[in-house]
């Protein structure tokens, strides 16, 4: 039926709704939107016109991006375990990382001056994980029951600050130990070969770091999802007071969350280490902070989300300055990878601030 003259349908009834409810913050978002998507489309179309790159470039930049985004990946796993369970963002879990990467280093560097990781690839890269792992899990262990665990049940900053604290005091306490100067990690000569994949040359170093990375997180998550303790995890996250009625120890469930995050961060760190060469005691800063970005992105308390979170700015961090900005006619754009991952932070936080696979937090806490 045909509406008379004069009257207004549904449809626009509820555009004029939706526009009288907008303010001045929703049209700067708007706009803020607009201009981002433009820029995204146009960078991306003059990249593709001017032709600059080979498909073998691309690809090299999309195995980067697969390799650091599985690094993104593992610590950002660390983060959204300890919030799922504490609903706490530990600020600390970066410089894990760098405890990790360090210990690492003090057994690869034997090892690689004696021939042995040579020689050995498999028990010496064994032995250097291990030795991460065992590191960063007793730090993360001594940061739980020292700094966080006292501030268990206060409210307010005081929990963020302390993750803060102990975030500096990690960083000072290995300058201090260990010196300001950077510490070049081991590159034995298997490492730099490289194997043909569809007529594509993949360097065996990010062939083994993104295998043992999936390897890793499929076995993280199996144990959350798949064991008693996971379970006893999830119901903690899901409220710790009605877990703690049911018989779950909580305080055993906490400190097995932070041995996992720990273990993860350890791992993190070497592989991290291996891909730069580099260790030195601010290192664990700007992954850290990545990381985390990685959990917002997929939605932080999400276990598969801040896998795909992780993934996913690995490759916007290695193929967007190419992609988005070399079409821009911006100089040097790959200096600015780190600009385009804070960027994608802020945009996440704006417009979606539960992420891509954020949970659904109970009604008590909705």
């Amino acid at each position: 039926m045909s509406t008379s003259a004069g009257a207004v349908s549904p449809a626009a009834m509820s555009w004029l709704q939706t526009l009288r409810r907008l303010n001045a913050v929703d049209i700067v978002l708007w706009i803020l939107r607009l201009l981002v998507l433009g820029v995204v489309v146009a960078g991306t179309i003059g990249s593709l016109i001017q032709n600059r790159y080979t498909a073998a470039q691309w690809f090299d930049f999309v195995m980067f991006g697969l390799t650091i985004g599985s690094i993104y990946a593992q610590i950002a796993l660390g983060y959204t375990m300890v919030y799922g369970v504490l609903r706490l963002i530990n600020f600390a879990h970066g410089d894990f990382v760098m405890a990790g990467a360090f210990a690492g280093y003090f057994v690869a560097a034997p090892l690689e001056q004696s021939g042995f990781l040579e020689n050995q690839p498999v028990l010496g890269m064994a032995a250097i994980l291990a030795v991460g792992i065992a590191t960063s899990v007793a730090i993360a262990l001594l940061t739980e029951r020292i700094a966080y665990r006292p501030f268990r049940r206060v409210s307010g900053l005081a929990p963020l600050i302390c993750a803060f604290g102990v975030s500096f005091f990690l960083q000072q306490t290995f300058r201090g130990m260990f010196g300001s100067a950077v510490k070049s990690y081991p590159e034995p000569r298997w490492q730099r070969a490289a194997f043909h994949l569809f007529g594509f040359n993949v360097p065996r170093i990010d062939a083994i770091l993104i295998v043992l990375a999936l390897l890793f997180m499929l076995a993280l998550y199996l144990i959350v999802h798949r064991t008693r303790m996971g379970t006893a995890m999830r119901a903690v996250s899901e409220d710790a007071e009605a877990a703690a009625l049911m018989g779950i120890d909580v305080n055993k469930v906490i400190v097995f969350t932070f041995i996992l995050g720990g273990a993860m961060a350890g791992i993190a760190g070497v592989f991290y280490a291996f891909l730069y060469k580099q260790v030195y005691f601010y290192m664990g800063f700007t992954p850290g902070i990545k990381a985390f970005g990685a959990a917002v992105l997929g939605g932080i308390g999400s276990i598969p989300g801040a896998m795909l979170g992780g993934f996913f700015l690995g490759m916007v961090e290695s193929v967007g300055p190419s992609l988005f900005l070399e079409g821009l006619g911006i100089p040097a754009p790959y200096q600015l990878r780190d600009l385009i991952a804070f960027t994608l932070l802020i945009m996440v936080l704006i417009f979606r601030p539960q992420g891509l696979l954020g949970e659904r937090l109970a009604r008590t806490r909705a």
